[in-house]
């Protein structure tokens, strides 16, 4: 049987690297450190974006960008690339930051609509396969 941690935390603390558990709550992966393949850490998921109709999980919203929060912008990424690796405490891509900086986004005080179209359009750009189409 899988656990469920009822543990309040804090958004912006990071999901504990020692963690064995297989099921999350949103607002501990907030915060989260997202890294590429050697380590270097590319930025942080600030929202989850999920499937009102299937409950899954369609995007990590990763800030990305900018010093001190000025020129930051929000980077959609298909759930689907993102790798928790508990070495790291954090999410792994297979992404470099000069790949992230040609990708999909929007200004943080921007609402993003992540729907039909645009949620398409992201997904083709990391060659995804939407999480919808397996949906019945």
């Amino acid at each position: 049987m899988t656990t469920i941690d009822p543990t309040p935390v804090s958004a912006n603390l990071a999901v504990s690297a020692d963690s064995d558990r297989r099921l999350i709550s949103a607002h501990r992966v907030q915060g989260t450190a997202v890294y590429d393949r050697n380590d270097n850490r590319l930025g942080t998921v600030e929202d989850v974006m999920i499937d009102k109709r299937s409950g899954q999980v369609a995007f990590a919203v990763m800030s990305f960008g900018g010093f001190l929060g000025l020129g930051e912008r929000h980077h959609p990424l298909p759930w689907s690339v993102l790798t928790y690796e508990p070495r790291l405490g954090g999410y792994v891509v297979g992404l470099t930051r000069e790949e992230l900086e040609g990708a999909p986004h929007y200004e943080p005080s921007a609402a993003a609509d992540l729907s039909d179209t645009e949620g398409r359009r992201v997904y083709d750009h990391y060659k995804q396969r939407p999480f919808y189409l397996d949906v019945a």
